[in-house]
Parts: structure tokens; C-alpha cells; sequence
């Protein structure tokens, strides 16, 4: 969970040429934190006798890499730490242990030992992306004081809804993938499979429940490809609207067409979106200069939303989108639109028909020994962003339901949702959807998609298996998007019952998969009548 390109550049940090100051002065302390364990822990100083505003980065990934020169330039200390059990951390390593509020409290105890330094002036900022994202959001979410504001880039809020289990089922490439080429202690794998359901466990780590306790202002800044997105605008929204006197109303979004780690403006899995650099006044350095330095800068007085409008990449100059907007809000106004699910693969916004007593259905298998396979998205150790989905999509355990080429501009901006009316003949089945920009020549690129585990349909605390058979009615909230669908193109939503290897597969028996478990085929039917609407909902904004 690293993101190197766009802070490298210097794009999210702001830095230029312009800094100035001395080199910086470090000295290295092993900080004990209240249990005992001591973390490794650098301080940048800069040139004079202080005292300074300060910017605390925690990370896994070894502090010694993390470059604080450009910030000690600026007039900023900079306080780098290895999170606990990580490089030259001690105590356990198992990911982001420490850096809340409920075995430890790591990151609230350092930055109260800052506080306490000479050489701190009182106002401390956190900075980084990715983990080092994560780690500012369940600090703040400790409730700590003497936090002034935060720069959270491409980050999850919730661990268990944006990182391990979206819509419950394992994000497996992602959760196996970054613990093992981290060198994670592996217990920490047995502990994130033995906790399927949100429970106790996983309220430790989500900051979006603990919004209230929440007293910084910080700019949040993801991407629609990234693999945090949902939890980039979550923690936003949660903060903007129920968060302490401080961070409610003090809160910037900014959302790009990006994926995890690629740099802003180049290509973006088949994609290029142009003009695509994040905007500079909701920059890192300018964010820290008003609140850390007090600069009258003008960053408070920015709308609270920018957003980037993607667009056909092969259309004309005259076709909308491909810009950046700006908002008081999110989610920007729109209308939910319904396009309903017909038989024989229409989307429509009609209604279907009632059944007259002879319900309309249609439905595929799913084997769990071959599944659908993963073709970009929001991944992070896979291909990533908006590609071509129609190998997927010619596959027979895949549902396609497309509309006619559309008139007019279509824009669809927030979260697209999928109510379907679904019945198994498992215990238990995934609902993979996925909704595509379909282009004059056929291509179909995913530009947003969504998963449920069915037996988390009622709410992910407590599973509820299916009885085989039965009707149900599940939401499938796909993640957020903001894209143009251009006059000609078409819109497509897919249904399938996998989406591998970026989730772990469903067996179909009610419990979770292991490897060499007992697997069952699932018949699903997707009910398509009058009486059993099935509809996929698009927040549509009016047309310019």
C-alpha cells in the first residue's frame, strides 16, 4: 500500500525549487512507547533555534527512505517514524497494530511527545500516503489532542470496508499479496481470516465510525482507479459532516482519475485522461503553510470538493468532460436515475412488465473451480484502472445488460448501485458488478465496480445464509466514479459471481474458502419483471 509516483513528483507535496534553508539536522531517538516497546523514531530539524511547526510521517516502510529535506527547507521539523514492530521498530508486526486507539496508541503518544519537545512551536501536522495515510486516520480517530491538521493521500478509513473484506468478501490478492511482500509476521493473515464478519476486531481500525472524535481539518486527496478510493471520499464526508469542532466543515477532497502508485496525467490502465495534475492550491505545502505557519494563503476558502469528470478519450474537443469541477459537497447533486434490467440483455430506463404470476428470470452457474478473472479496477498487486472487459464478459457466467447508443451526454457522477432481485441454489454467492463506458467500437472499459458477499446482504456484522431458492433483495453499491458517457457510446452493467484474484472465491457453502474446502456449483437467477424491478442506479447530474 505505497504510493511513490505522485508524492515523489512533488505534485500532492507542492515542493519546488523555491524552498530554501540549510540542510537538515537530524537526530535519531528509540521513542518508548507506554508498554514499553520503543519506537525508531528521526527528527529533522532546520536551520535556526526554533521552535518549529512540525510534520510527523509514520510508516511501514522504513523511515530512512521517507525524504524530509524538501519540508526542513521550508522552515518545517520533520518527525519520521517505523511503526511498530517494522524496520527499526520493536513489537509486534502485524499491520497498523499500533496506530489507533484500542490495544495501543502509538501514534497519539508520539505526537504528544512532540508536543513536549523544545524545538516543537506548538502545531503539528501529519503527512503520507497509502499506509502512511491509513496511520493518519485512525489517529486522528483516537481522539488526541495537539493535532493541527493532516494531508491524508489515497488511503483506506475502515480496514475492513475498504481494504480486507469490501462488501465481505477477502480482497485475497491485495491483503495476501502486500502482508507477504512486506514480510508481515505471518499470524497476521491467520488474524485477518479468522475476523470474516465485522465485528470488534475490525471496529478497532475504522476511523469512519469514530468520525465524532475527530477535531483536524485535512485534505484528502484519491483516485477513481485507486484501490482506497471509497475510503478516500468516506473519510471525507464522515469528517465533513459529524466530526468535532475543527474538522466539521474544514475538510478538501480531491479526486482524480488515478490508480494506486501511477503518476497523474500519464496513462491510467487503457486510458489517458489529459489535463489530469491534481490542482496545486489544494497542494500539501499550501495546506501546511496556512494551517502550521498561519499564512493567509486563501486554502481555507477553497471549495470543499474538486473532482475530475472523466470522458470519452477518443471524442471530439466538444465533448464534455475530461476537466476538473469544484463543489461545496459530496456527493454533488444528482439525480438517481434507474435503468432497469430486462430479459435478453437490454437496459432500459422502462420498466419490465409484471409477471402476470410468471416471473421473469435470467441466470447463470458459477463454478467455483473456474472463476470470473479480474481485468483492472481498483487494484493494488494487480493491473490496474479502466481495461476492456469483454474477455469477461463473453464468458457464460456472465450477465450483460447494455442500452441502446445514447442521444445525449450521459454524466454519472458518485456511486453507481445495483438492486437486484436474486435467488441461489447455495447457501451462500457473490454478486460482482461492474459498470462500463461501452465505445462506438465495441470496447467495453470498466470505470466502476462493486461486490457482496450475499450472506452479508442484511449487514456485515452478522451473516445471513441464503435459502436456496428463495427470492432476496440485495444493494451492490459499486465505488465512487465521475464520468461522462458520450453521445453514441453506451452504458453496460455485468453480473457475475467472482472477481479473481482480487477477491477469494465463494464456495458456495455459507462458510468461508480455504484452500482444498469443499466447493458447490451456484445456479443464480437474476429476476427481471415488473414485480421483481432489478436496476442498476446511476446518480446522473443535469447537463451543463
Amino acid at each position: 500500500m505505497r504510493i511513490r509516483s505522485i508524492v515523489a513528483a512533488g505534485l500532492v507535496a507542492g515542493l519546488s525549487s523555491a524552498a530554501v534553508g540549510a540542510p537538515p539536522r537530524t537526530q535519531s531517538v528509540m521513542l518508548p512507547m507506554s508498554d514499553g516497546v520503543k519506537l525508531a523514531t528521526d527528527v529533522h530539524l532546520p536551520a535556526g533555534d526554533g521552535p518549529f511547526p512540525v510534520i510527523l510521517a509514520r510508516t511501514p516502510y522504513n523511515k530512512n527512505r521517507r525524504g524530509a529535506a524538501g519540508w526542513v527547507r521550508r522552515g518545517y521539523a520533520v518527525v519520521q517514524q517505523d511503526m511498530r514492530g517494522r524496520f527499526g521498530s520493536e513489537g509486534e508486526n502485524v499491520p497498523f497494530i499500533g496506530c489507533g486507539w484500542a490495544k495501543y496508541r502509538d501514534g497519539a503518544e508520539t505526537l504528544d511527545w512532540i508536543r513536549r519537545q523544545p524545538w516543537c512551536g506548538g502545531k503539528v501536522g501529519t503527512h503520507g500516503g497509502s499506509a502512511g495515510g491509513i496511520t493518519q486516520n485512525l489517529l486522528a480517530a483516537a481522539g488526541c489532542k495537539g493535532l493541527t491538521c493532516q494531508y491524508v493521500v489515497v488511503a483506506a478509513a475502515s480496514l475492513y470496508h475498504h481494504a480486507a473484506y469490501p462488501g465481505g468478501a477477502l480482497r485475497q490478492s491485495q491483503v495476501v499479496g502486500w502482508m507477504t511482500a512486506n514480510r508481515f509476521d505471518p499470524k497476521a493473515l491467520v488474524l485477518y481470516a479468522a475476523h470474516p464478519d465485522y465485528d470488534a476486531f475490525w471496529r478497532g481500525f475504522d476511523a469512519v465510525g469514530r468520525a465524532e472524535k475527530v477535531a483536524a481539518p485535512a485534505v484528502h486527496v484519491g483516485g477513481w482507479f485507486d484501490t482506497f478510493s471509497q475510503g478516500t471520499v468516506d473519510a471525507f464526508v464522515s469528517r465533513q459532516t459529524r466530526g468535532a469542532p475543527g474538522a466539521r466543515g474544514a475538510q478538501k477532497l480531491v479526486m482524480g482519475p488515478w490508480a494506486h502508485g501511477r503518476l497523474p496525467g500519464g496513462r491510467v490502465g487503457e486510458l489517458r485522461f489529459p489535463r489530469a495534475l491534481p490542482p496545486r492550491k489544494y497542494s500539501a505545502a499550501a495546506w501546511f503553510d496556512c494551517h502550521l505557519k498561519g499564512r493567509r494563503n486563501g486554502v481555507r476558502d477553497l471549495p470543499a470538493v474538486a473532482y475530475y469528470v472523466m470522458r470519452d478519450t477518443a471524442g471530439g474537443r466538444d465533448a464534455p468532460g475530461n476537466e476538473w469541477r469544484y463543489a461545496k459537497a459530496w456527493p454533488v447533486p444528482a439525480t438517481d436515475t434507474p435503468y432497469h434490467l430486462h430479459p435478453g440483455g437490454r437496459l432500459d430506463a422502462a420498466r419490465p412488465p409484471a409477471s402476470d404470476g410468471k416471473p421473469t428470470r435470467v441466470s447463470y452457474t458459477f463454478d467455483p473451480t473456474k472463476p470470473c478473472p479480474t481485468v483492472g479496477g481498483c487494484n493494488l498487486m494487480l493491473p490496474k484502472g479502466p481495461m476492456d472487459q469483454r474477455k469477461v464478459e463473453s464468458r457464460k457466467d456472465v450477465l450483460c445488460f447494455t442500452t441502446d447508443p445514447l442521444t445525449a451526454p450521459v454524466e454519472v457522477t458518485g456511486n453507481v448501485r445495483a438492486r437486484l432481485f436474486v435467488a441461489c441454489s447455495a447457501a451462500d454467492t457473490d454478486l460482482s458488478v461492474r459498470f462500463c463506458d461501452v465505445y462506438p467500437d465495441g470496447a467495453s472499459y470498466l470505470m466502476a465496480e462493486g461486490m457482496l458477499r450475499l450472506r452479508y446482504r442484511d449487514g456485515f456484522a452478522r451473516p445471513t445464509p441464503l435459502k436456496p431458492g428463495e427470492v432476496v433483495e440485495a444493494t451492490v453499491t459499486c465505488w465512487p466514479t465521475s464520468v461522462v458517457i458520450n453521445e453514441g457510446h453506451r452504458i453496460r452493467v455485468s453480473i457475475t459471481g467472482s472477481n479473481a484474484p482480487r477477491f477469494d472465491v465463494n464456495p458456495g457453502t455459507g462458510r468461508p474458502w480455504r484452500p482444498g474446502c469443499r466447493t458447490v456449483l451456484q445456479a443464480v437467477g437474476i429476476y427481471c419483471d415488473g414485480d421483481h424491478p432489478s436496476r442498476v442506479i446511476l446518480p446522473v447530474v443535469a447537463a451543463k
